[in-house]
């Protein structure tokens, strides 16, 4: 791995890249900044260490002082899974990036086993840079196409998180009906997807439209503020429909018990489900977050 000082005007820290010292420099610096760089680096400024595709958007971070910590708010939303499935047996994960979210599971949830899937070998040579667990009974990392696993894959998952993106947005592959089906059909009886939906609206609505087809309607989304994305929950039964006032109480005691602000969350996804936030979103003409 070679570290450089940040080349980025008015920024601090350093840059590392996956190749090795003693070539031309300045050829992959200017490579860099010219958003030409074909492979993920890391930037490590200002107590964050933080993964990129380009520099245009951040894929991850970690903050040093808190390296768990969940530090985007989509991924804080992510975890309202939990609210609805409070004791998931099996996780899968499609898409690494950072480790973030497969950390998270990792420490907070150890009767779980967690699978993450990621097709791109440099983000996964990363994951030491972002503390990921090691590869053990409880956690692995496989290297793999997330849609072509799905399909392949004999083993039933409580919860499965889509969460992958390239350079250009979405992974193509998770971007057709038919992933959209597999992951259902993998899924427990009581299985729930968290799914984040981010790019432009007709990516996103295209996204939402094949996630209410193949799961028969039971979608309850939440809006990400001031980002214009979604995250988005649907679940394996058709008919399951959450007992609100019973997730309240199990809200306060996810909070006790892990920090995060389920209340807020479990009273947005309820205000979501009723005022048929995803009918309205699907059908708004404007690209705005609603706040719920």
């Amino acid at each position: 791995m070679l570290e450089l000082p940040n080349p980025f005007a008015n920024e601090g820290g350093v840059i590392r890249l996956l190749e090795r010292p003693g070539g031309d420099t300045e050829a992959l610096v200017d490579s860099v900044l010219a958003k030409r760089y074909p492979r993920p680096f890391v930037i490590e400024d200002d107590g964050a260490r933080c993964l990129y595709f380009t520099r245009d958007f951040i894929q991850s971070e970690m903050r040093l002082d808190d390296p768990f910590e969940l530090a985007f708010a989509y991924t804080r939303k992510m975890m309202a899974f939990l609210l609805f499935l409070p004791q998931p047996r099996a996780i899968l994960m499609l898409g690494l990036g950072g480790g973030s979210l497969a950390k998270w599971c990792h420490r907070h949830l150890p009767g779980a086993r967690v699978t993450a899937v990621e097709i791109d070998p440099d983000v996964i040579a990363f994951r030491d840079q972002f503390l990921v667990p090691p590869d053990g009974e409880r956690f692995r990392v496989v290297r793999g196409d997330a849609a072509q696993y799905v399909a392949q894959c004999e083993e039933r998952a409580d919860v499965v998180i889509i969460d992958a993106f390239d350079r250009d947005g979405v992974a193509p592959a998770l971007c057709t009906r038919e992933f959209y089906r597999d992951v259902r059909a993998m899924l427990s009886r009581s299985g729930v997807v968290a799914a984040n939906l981010v790019g432009p609206k007709a990516e996103r609505v295209a996204h939402l439209e094949m996630l209410r087809t193949v799961f028969e309607g039971n979608v309850i989304l939440l809006p990400i503020a001031d980002d214009g994305n979604y995250v988005a929950f649907a679940f394996r039964d058709p008919a399951f429909e959450p007992r609100w006032r019973w997730m309240a109480g199990e809200a306060r005691a996810l909070k006790a018990r892990y920090g995060l602000d389920f209340p807020r969350l479990a009273a947005r996804l309820e205000r979501s489900r009723k005022l048929g936030f995803l009918r309205r979103e699907m059908h708004a003409p404007e690209v705005r977050t609603r706040r719920l």
